[in-house]
């Protein structure tokens, strides 16, 4: 039997926390498909978070996650525009859980923005060690994906999220700042183990 459009709209604000006009515009605009409609609200929320990318972030919330054996632990500091949102229990929610993701892959630098010019210098130079013995116009290819997938691993925004590998850090934050209709951002990171 087919879920009404009601039940539709319920199930996918419940998936996703979006509000219910969103939900209602996404799947009508999806022919009533959870999962077309999904794809629809990720591209606005990814589109809302670059509209607001100017705003200035005025309040935020510290988390940190401690594994089991107190041997691993990753803090982060997620800013926001207002502390309304900084309160909020999902908000808090998300920045324990980049806490985790933090402590549970160790990424070296938030965003490209934060590479340093010697890692990429570093990493380059391994790569086009590894890559000598190929054509030279194969060669270039080959560094500059290798650097690529580095850069896809050490960077915490590009990570794909530990709890649900199918978005990245940037895909929550995106969506976040859609849910809560402020800018959100890592402001920082640290990760500590024994």
């Amino acid at each position: 039997m087919a879920m009404s459009s009601t039940e539709l709209i319920k199930q996918l604000r419940d998936e996703t926390g979006v509000s219910i006009m969103q939900c209602k515009r996404a799947l009508e605009e999806a022919g009533d498909d959870i999962e077309k409609a999904k794809v629809a609200l990720r591209k606005i929320s990814a589109q809302v978070a670059a509209k607001k990318a100017d705003r200035e972030l005025g309040a935020g919330a510290v988390q940190a996650y401690i594994h089991a054996g107190n041997s691993v632990a990753g803090v982060v500091i997620l800013a926001c525009e207002t502390d309304f949102v900084s309160k909020n229990e999902e908000f808090v929610k998300i920045a324990y859980d980049i806490a985790m993701h933090v402590a549970a892959t160790a990424p070296e630098f938030v965003s490209r923005e934060h590479v340093t010019e010697d890692a990429v210098a570093t990493a380059r130079a391994v790569f086009e060690e590894e890559a000598a013995d190929k054509p030279e116009d194969m060669r270039t290819k080959i560094v500059e994906g290798k650097i690529d997938s580095f850069l896809k691993e050490k960077v915490l925004l590009e990570q794909p999220f530990v709890k649900n590998p199918d978005t990245t850090i940037q895909g929550i934050l995106d969506e976040a700042t859609q849910k809560f209709g402020e800018r959100v951002e890592i402001a920082e990171i640290s990760r500590f183990s024994v």
